[in-house]
């Protein structure tokens, strides 16, 4: 059995018994392999967000945390390659780490034969790169953080002239456009909603203060002839 087979299969294990306990001896003997391997692919499938924690004392063991686990899901190759394709095309989305977490999740939940198919339909698909150099934006973390956990920002803002202010900001939503990624946030120097593209952040700061509920519809953000589209969930 090759290892990312084995990956599978613990977590299979540790699904079919969960809330009860698998020990790093009970897996290696079923596995024919070392208890100290068994502990690195443990490791391995908590650092790619697997929910295994480990019970210990002398009858503990690793366990999966049901609650937090998929059960076996009826992706197809095609679909799953999909989610892979768009992943790979929005590196420099909001919370794209994220989206690599939950693929390999998806990947883990799904049967041994489905996932070789998607493995081999990936194969079949290829991403032309530019011969140019590009930078990628991408999302600061600090401002992810503040808007999945509802925290105000601070942080220095440029104009396009390049004057600085400080600003102090809730932030409410992450609004892409023409020229980039923008955070629509309360500015509490303007006491208004005010749009500030992140390539124009610097010495950005996550503070403890929650944000205030503000509605959206409310805010006047001053966008002339552009609809504003919310992404679709469902």
């Amino acid at each position: 059995m090759n290892r990312t087979d084995r990956l599978y299969a613990i977590v299979e294990e540790l699904r079919a018994v969960a809330p009860r306990v698998r020990s790093a001896r009970e897996l290696a003997g079923r596995y024919e392999v070392s208890v100290r391997t068994i502990e690195r692919d443990i490791s391995a499938l908590q650092q790619s967000g697997v929910p295994i924690y480990a019970d210990v004392g002398r009858r503990g063991g690793y366990a999966l945390d049901k609650s937090m686990s998929l059960p076996p899901l009826n992706f197809s190759a095609a679909e799953s390659v999909a989610l892979a394709v768009a992943l790979e095309r929005s590196l420099d989305q909001p919370f794209a780490h994220a989206g690599r977490t939950a693929l390999r999740k998806i990947l883990a939940a799904m049967s041994e034969a489905d996932v070789v198919a998607a493995r081999e339909l990936a194969n079949r698909v290829g991403l032309l790169e530019s011969g140019e150099t590009v930078v990628s934006q991408g999302i600061p973390p600090l401002v992810e953080q503040a808007v999945l956990t509802h925290r105000v920002l601070e942080f220095e803002y440029r104009d396009r002239f390049g004057a600085g202010t400080r600003r102090r900001v809730e932030p409410m939503l992450l609004l892409n456009g023409p020229n980039g990624w923008y955070l629509v946030s309360w500015c509490r120097l303007r006491d208004a909603a005010r749009c500030f593209r992140l390539d124009r952040m610097v010495d950005v700061a996550l503070t403890d203060e929650p944000t205030l509920p503000r509605p959206l519809e409310s805010c006047d953000l001053d966008i002339p002839d552009r609809k504003l589209r919310i992404v679709a969930f469902a």
